[in-house]
């Protein structure tokens, strides 16, 4: 199938797979859907974090803390720009530990991890996240990445594609030097010079700004990839994830009505349960070939 008619059918059959979040379409419709998010019925348990140890993994000449919650096949998640472990939705990440083995972990020089001398790159940071599942004890794992965390994702699929199973790409650009990623320049080149922030923050900032993006290499991705969006995205706006989409053969897309960047913090039952669809199912996409 070559890529202007996969990129018709990506923008056309974009896929919900929640009853919960107002998706209507099914596979094999033509019509583009979007997922306006509603309030759960059911009631889920939350992981607590105070409950939760923190453990630490030598990798790569840096101590990374991480969290464990759950059992089955495992679960790494990526975490976004200035985020830590104890910033990811309690409820989300409680959810996915239903089915999953999840990890969470700090990338190096943020939250529980500490840091060297060594320069501050999205390859760097990706040689982390698979270092990190070795010292684990894997070779493989499903990976969730949100926000800087999908880019250090992308990076982690396109070098290593032997290292990711299933793959959900949240909140996602494959570079932040496109228009339509303006303000996340700014806000990162902002929070480069904010004396305020932290050290870990700086060196987050430093790695995204000399990041020369995924674009190239995002066609030759070979794995069952979900990437999902809110519509009031104004960081990584939909647009992107569109083109995102048109590049990544049989990819899933998920968009949801309403929500900003980032939103398993604003919607965590949608986005758990959503996750856990695509994780679980076995499926390819409708446009696959």
């Amino acid at each position: 199938m070559n890529k202007k008619l996969m990129f018709t059918l990506a923008i056309a059959l974009i896929i919900c797979l929640l009853a919960t979040a107002g998706c209507t379409s099914t596979p094999g419709t033509v019509q583009p859907a979007t997922c306006q998010v509603t309030p759960a019925v059911q009631p889920y348990a939350a992981v607590s974090y105070n409950a939760t140890p923190v453990k630490y993994a030598q990798v790569n000449g840096v101590s990374l803390g991480y969290r464990e919650f759950g059992s089955g096949e495992p679960l790494l998640m990526v975490e976004g720009f200035g985020a830590t472990i104890d910033t990811w939705n309690q409820t989300f990440i409680g959810i996915l530990a239903t089915k999953y083995h999840v990890y969470t972990y700090d990338h190096r020089g943020m939250g529980y991890s500490n840091d060297n001398n060594a320069t501050p790159t999205i390859p760097l940071y990706m040689e982390d996240a698979a270092g990190l599942m070795t010292a684990l004890g894997y070779d493989s794992m499903h990976v969730y990445g949100v926000s800087m965390g999908s880019t250090v994702s992308q990076q982690l699929v396109i070098s290593y594609p032997e290292r990711v199973r299933k793959l959900v790409l949240d909140s996602v650009t494959y570079s932040i030097r496109i228009p339509e990623t303006r303000r996340l320049l700014y806000t990162i080149e902002a929070a480069g010079i904010d004396p305020n922030q932290t050290a870990g923050v700086h060196r987050e900032a430093q790695a995204n700004l000399a990041w020369n993006g995924s674009y190239a290499g995002l066609s030759g991705i070979n794995k069952d990839v979900m990437l999902v969006v809110g519509t009031d995205d104004v960081l990584t706006p939909e647009a992107v994830t569109l083109q995102i989409a048109g590049q990544i053969n049989g990819s899933w897309l998920v968009r949801y009505k309403g929500l900003p960047h980032a939103a398993s913090h604003y919607a965590p039952v949608d986005y758990g349960n959503n996750a856990l669809a695509f994780l679980g199912g076995n499926e390819s996409a409708p446009w696959s070939t």
